[in-house]
């Protein structure tokens, strides 16, 4: 028995040895690996589509040279659809998406896009034909947006200098059904800036499932007013035509309380060549978020949402005369939530459609009357957020949805029936699921990730057997192994009001000693509905700062998503209040641990995050010691009016919510070290809020830094450009903490 305790006490010495040995030769995260090399990016998979048949999917690959073909059942590789490399003389080189016709007799292919926005672009489009292989270009009259075939597969519309074109496959000709459109005037077919951007869409037409109209709304924006951005010769990528006098780049952007563009519908007939404009009403102060055809080809949907978005009303418009009915209202104390606009879904037998509301005070599914507009059913019900409908089988009366009902920290994947009975989980698993089902619903493939586990992609059959796994990350999981990398832990931590706890995630450094003192970064979001403490995947800047010596914790305050409507919404009419209270009412209590040094603390953050962090470093002058701000709004006032005046009305009706607020009103109280950082060709959040802030410090006599970049967007990316933001981010908690 003695020489069995000797030799367990050596093995432990041994085993505690080999484990002190591989921490100490664990390999240090760097700053290139992150921002440059891409060294612990996960891999997934890109560009897959469901075939019609529902047994069968696609995906791009071979960097974008291939289309290929798999089989849903085993996961295997059935044949090569389409390989670029096979046509030597083809202008197109790789592929950026792709849509196949509805008869799969085609596929619309796009290439080289370039950005305008967030989510528009110009591209080349080519089309592919199966019969002959031929490959052809789109258009030869320079480049398209939002190339969209007919359901029957004959035309294809897109849009070319804010004008609509429709392209007959069969003959090959081309026609301008639309000949206003005009930069900075009036665009056909696609978004103005704010409704791109807080709208969350980029096509504005839809055609009719008989293929027989063409839907598209018209942005008249001649009464908004122009916002300027110099754009310089830069270096990346260098302009050379503004080498000596820089760029005056202008646009339509309405600001919060100023005028937006009038929107109007209209629906062209394939046949006869006549556009009709449909009645949207006579209130031109009004949004048009969406249209959508419903299951009638002469009966389009249009979203009509008030100003104050509070009100949305859905339309049933006559394609042919242009009249229009209000088929349903939704009304909210505080606003509409936005993100359920995708979900509407009309049901095969013409009398019902499903759409989301928060009646019940949490995101949940309805069916509705189409005559009345009243709710039929409540389908999924209970004290948590149903966070995405997936769609809804016909055949089997079964709707799919993504929902927050096992935490607000995770996301699972659910079937219900369409009377709200028979609700089963589909993705078990804890953490971050997304699943995309094929056509018909026979399959689906999820893509999980969690903590500790990288991007998971897998192929199941609809009773939930995996077929197989197309990307495991096992590489990632390995080499991470050979790194001072330390994963989130989760936790909860006191609001500012004493009695809600908020979800927070905290890394601690590598080889952490609970006797020593550490700094602490708070890295936060914060904006409404946004949540940042999720259980998924990232690796990323935070695991570097863990690795020199920081800890590193998140919080969502009140006012984030995914626990109800009352704590997402608290934050309406005083932006920034709540939140900020939170942030510092966290930072205090994580202040409290043993291990944390209360007087190095820091909280950063990027448009609404730096928004935050600089109104933090104000409001709690003794708690934090250093701010990294980036791309901050620092006065609603100088925001965009859709995504401002949803949580805040108007700077007209609620001037002291916009006011007392901003972080340019609070620099008095400013004490810590702050550091700005902003693009300068920023079309989201102007470099003019960072300018009139720094302006505001200077005249409060306020020390502070700021970090310029030359041409960049919201993202501040290109070239070395993101690395150099992040060394310049180190070096000043280096030198401030």
């Amino acid at each position: 028995m003695k020489n069995f305790k000797q030799i367990l006490a050596l093995a432990f010495v041994l085993c505690f040895s080999a484990f002190t040995f591989a921490q100490q030769n664990a390999k240090k995260i760097s700053m290139e690996d992150l921002m440059q090399n891409r060294t612990f990016s996960s891999k997934s998979v890109y560009g897959l589509r469901s075939m019609k048949d529902g047994i069968h999917y696609t995906t791009l690959e071979e960097a974008g040279t291939k289309i290929v073909k798999y089989s849903f059942a085993t996961g295997k590789k059935v044949e090569t659809l389409l390989d670029l490399s096979t046509f030597k003389e083809a202008e197109i080189k790789n592929i950026s998406e792709y849509e196949f016709s509805s008869d799969e007799k085609r596929i619309l292919l796009m290439s080289n896009p370039e950005r305008i926005y967030r989510r528009s672009f110009t591209a080349d489009y080519f089309v592919f034909t199966f019969k002959n292989k031929e490959l052809v270009p789109l258009s030869k009259k320079g480049k398209q947006r939002l190339a969209t075939f007919s359901p029957n597969g004959n035309r294809i519309a897109f849009v070319r200098d804010n004008n609509i074109f429709i392209h007959n496959v069969l003959f090959g000709s081309e026609i301008k059904i639309t000949k206003d459109g005009e930069f900075n005037a009036i665009q056909n077919g696609t978004p103005d800036w704010v409704y791109e951007e807080e709208f969350e869409f980029n096509k504005a037409f839809a055609w009719s499932p008989d293929s027989e109209f063409l839907a598209y709304m018209k942005f008249d924006e001649s009464q908004v007013r122009m916002f300027n951005m110099n754009k310089f010769e830069g270096k990346y990528p260098q302009v050379k035509e503004n080498a000596l006098y820089p760029e005056n780049y202008t646009y339509k952007y309405p600001k919060a309380g100023e005028k937006n563009s009038e929107v109007s519908v209209w629906v062209y007939n394939i046949e006869d060549r006549i556009t009709k404009k449909m009645d949207v009403g006579e209130d031109k102060d009004q949004y048009i978020p969406r249209i959508k055809w419903s299951k009638n080809p002469k009966m389009l949907s249009i979203y009509r949402l008030n100003r104050l978005q509070n009100k949305l009303e859905l339309l049933l418009s006559n394609a042919k005369t242009g009249e229009s009915d209000v088929m349903y209202t939704q009304e909210n104390k505080y606003y509409v939530e936005e993100g359920n606009f995708d979900f509407l879904t009309f049901l095969d037998n013409g009398t019902q459609f499903i759409y989301a509301s928060e009646d019940d005070g949490f995101n949940h599914l309805y069916l509705y009357d189409m005559a009345t507009g009243k709710a039929v059913q409540q389908i999924t019900s209970g004290d948590w957020d149903m966070t995405d409908f997936l769609g809804f089988d016909e055949n089997k009366k079964v709707c799919y949805y993504e929902a927050a009902e096992i935490s607000p920290l995770e996301r699972n994947t659910y079937s219900i029936k369409l009377n709200g009975t028979g609700k089963k989980l589909i993705t078990p698993e804890r953490g971050t699921n997304r699943t995309v089902f094929s056509e018909g619903y026979k399959f689906y493939i999820n893509y999980f990730s969690s903590v500790k586990q990288p991007n998971r992609v897998s192929l199941y059959n609809y009773k939930g057997k995996q077929i197989r796994v197309l990307e495991d990350n096992n590489e990632l999981i390995e080499k991470l192994k050979n790194y001072q990398y330390n994963p989130k832990e989760f936790t909860m931590l006191p609001s500012a009001d004493g009695m809600t706890m908020l979800n927070a995630w905290i890394i601690k450094p590598y080889n952490f000693d609970s006797s020593k003192k550490y700094p602490l970064v708070i890295t936060q979001y914060s904006g409404p509905n946004s949540q940042s403490v999720e259980n998924s995947w990232s690796f990323d800047w935070y695991q570097y700062l863990a690795q020199e010596g920081y800890v590193v914790a998140c919080v969502d305050p009140r006012g984030t998503g995914a626990r109800g409507q009352e704590f997402r919404k608290c934050t309406y009419m005083q932006l920034g209040r709540l939140e900020s209270d939170d942030q510092i009412a966290a930072a205090k209590a994580l202040a409290e641990e043993a291990y944390i040094d209360e007087n190095r603390l820091a909280i950063w953050g990027w448009s609404y995050g730096g928004f935050m962090s600089s109104l933090c470093l104000e409001k709690g002058n003794d708690v934090f010691a250093a701010a990294i701000a980036v791309a901050p709004v620092t006065n609603w006032r100088y925001y965009d009016s859709v995504y401002t005046e949803r949580f805040m009305r108007t700077p007209q009706e609620n001037a002291k919510g916009y006011d007392d607020n901003s972080p340019i009103n609070h620099v008095d109280k400013l004490k810590g070290s702050l550091l700005l950082c902003h693009g300068t060709a920023d079309d989201n959040v102007h470099i003019q809020n960072t300018y009139e802030l720094s302006e505001r410090l200077v005249q409060a006599d306020k020390q502070f830094e700021m970090q310029i970049y030359t041409n960049r967007n919201h993202s501040i990316y290109g070239g070395n450009t993101r690395l150099h933001l992040y060394k310049r981010f180190n070096k000043f908690l280096k030198e401030n903490l």
